[in-house]
């Protein structure tokens, strides 16, 4: 599978991903899926949907290449920088339309994929570069990422991308601390 295949069944995949990722934690709440997917309706919640469902397949990225023992540089590094990207440029896209339209599930479903598109394009101009020698630093730079999500979930900053705007409250639900 060349490259490009690869990049545009990557933006399918991490779309599709995204619907799931988003009723995780309303399905099975406990500390485990409040570290991968959102724990209300905050913006920046939300962008565990987006960094998590890049990474994700980035994952099925590596299993493809491995099966078919292609040779891919920085497959994993790519696809860390392309799902770490992704989060200020949805925000530089969603807010302003977010601030002066309000909330629209159409508009933020559209920009997530644009800017799903845009980081899986970023990835791939990184797969195309000399091998950087990142791949096993990756998995560090990974858990650093989600390290930061969950910190900001359990002691979130009172500003309003982190306030959930339907409870008017921050991090975990009320509700689910007390089960």
């Amino acid at each position: 599978m060349n490259k490009k295949k690869l990049k545009v069944l990557s933006v399918v995949i991490a779309f599709a991903l995204c619907f799931p990722l988003h009723f995780l934690y309303d399905k099975f709440p406990n500390f485990i899926t409040s570290i991968f997917a959102p724990v209300n309706e905050s913006i920046w919640e939300h962008m565990k949907i987006l960094f998590g469902s890049i990474i994700l397949s980035g994952v099925i990225q590596k299993i493809i290449i491995l099966v078919k023992k292609e040779n891919v540089n920085n497959i994993c590094f790519s696809n860390f920088i392309g799902a770490l990207t992704s989060i200020p440029i949805f925000l530089i896209m969603f807010l302003p339309i977010y601030y002066t339209i309000g909330e629209n599930m159409f508009v933020a479903i559209t920009i997530m994929l644009i800017t799903i598109i845009i980081a899986e394009i970023i990835s791939y101009k990184i797969m195309n570069k000399q091998n950087l020698n990142l791949e096993k630093a990756t998995i560090v730079f990974v858990i650093a990422v989600y390290i930061i999500f969950t910190t900001l979930t359990y002691y979130p900053i009172k500003n309003n991308i982190f306030m959930d705007p339907k409870t008017k409250s921050y991090g975990i639900p009320q509700e689910t601390k007390n089960d």
